[in-house]
C-alpha cells in the first residue's frame, strides 16, 4: 500500500469511516475507496463501486472478476455497536444476542436496581440519564440505538439524542399508538418527519414475537437485514 494510501485509511479509521482497498491482481495498482477519502492509481469504474458496496454491506473481503481483469477487495470496517436503553427483560436478552453477533453492547438504564451485572453479566452498563450517556458514546454509522423502557421520560431523551447523530439503526419499543404520541411529542420538540421516520417503531421485524426472546430475535434481526441491505441498481 502507498504511503498516501495508509494515511488515508488510518484517517478513515480514527473516523470511523467504512473504506475498502481495491487491488487489481493482475497489475498491482491500488485504490482506497471511502466515502472522502478515494486515493490511489486504479480507476473505480461503476461496476467495481459496485463490488466495493457489496463486500462493505456484507462486512466480508472479496475477490471478483470483471471483464478480463481481477481485484482483490479488502474492507475495513469501523466495529459494531449496539446501546440498548432499558435495563429491562428484552434487553436481557438481546445484549447478549447481540454480542454473539459481534456487537459491542452498552445498556443504558438510570434505575440502579435494574442496570445491575448479576442481570447483565459480561456487558458494559451505564447509569447516567439517557441523554447523557448518549451523548458520551461515540455513535457513527456502526452503530444502532434501540430503547425498550417504554416510558417516555427514558426513551425521548435517547431518541432525541441519537436523532441528532448518524446511528444507521434507531428502534423504539411500543405499539403504533403509543409511537403515533411520541411522533407528536418529537414534532413539538422540532425533529421533521424526515427525522422521525428513521425510527423502527414499532420496533423489529413483524413476525409475530410475543415474549422477550422473540422480540430480541425480531429486533436483532431487523438491524441485520439493514447492516447488509445492498445498494439499490441503478436503472440502465
Amino acid at each position: 500500500m502507498k504511503a498516501a494510501s495508509l494515511t488515508a485509511l488510518i484517517e478513515a479509521r480514527a473516523g470511523k469511516i467504512p473504506a475498502a482497498l481495491v487491488t487489481d491482481l493482475d497489475g498491482g495498482m491500488q485504490t482506497l475507496v471511502a466515502p472522502d477519502a478515494p486515493d490511489g492509481d486504479l480507476p473505480i469504474g461503476d461496476a467495481l463501486q459496485r463490488f466495493v458496496e457489496i463486500a462493505l454491506a456484507d462486512d466480508k473481503c472479496m475477490s471478483v472478476d470483471i471483464g478480463d481483469r481481477r481485484y482483490f477487495i479488502q474492507v475495513f470496517n469501523p466495529p459494531r455497536r449496539m446501546v440498548i436503553v432499558g435495563a429491562v427483560h428484552i434487553g436481557q436478552v438481546l445484549a447478549p444476542m447481540a454480542a454473539l453477533a459481534g456487537y459491542a453492547v452498552t445498556v443504558i438504564d438510570p434505575r440502579g436496581a435494574f442496570a445491575t451485572e448479576a442481570r447483565f453479566p459480561g456487558i458494559e452498563l451505564n447509569t447516567a440519564w439517557p441523554d447523557d450517556a448518549l451523548e458520551g458514546i461515540d455513535i457513527d454509522r456502526r452503530t444502532a440505538v434501540v430503547t425498550l423502557t417504554h416510558d417516555p421520560k427514558l426513551d425521548d431523551p435517547a431518541l432525541k439524542t441519537a436523532l441528532r447523530k448518524a446511528p444507521f439503526y434507531i428502534g423504539a419499543l411500543g405499539s403504533k399508538r403509543t409511537h403515533a404520541k411520541r411522533v407528536e411529542r418529537l414534532r413539538e420538540a422540532g425533529f421533521g418527519d424526515a427525522d422521525i421516520a428513521r425510527i423502527h417503531a414499532p420496533v423489529g421485524l413483524d413476525i409475530g414475537a410475543v415474549s422477550p426472546a422473540e422480540i430480541a430475535v425480531s429486533i436483532l434481526g431487523e438491524m441485520t437485514e439493514l447492516l447488509h441491505r445492498k445498494p439499490p441498481r441503478e436503472a440502465a
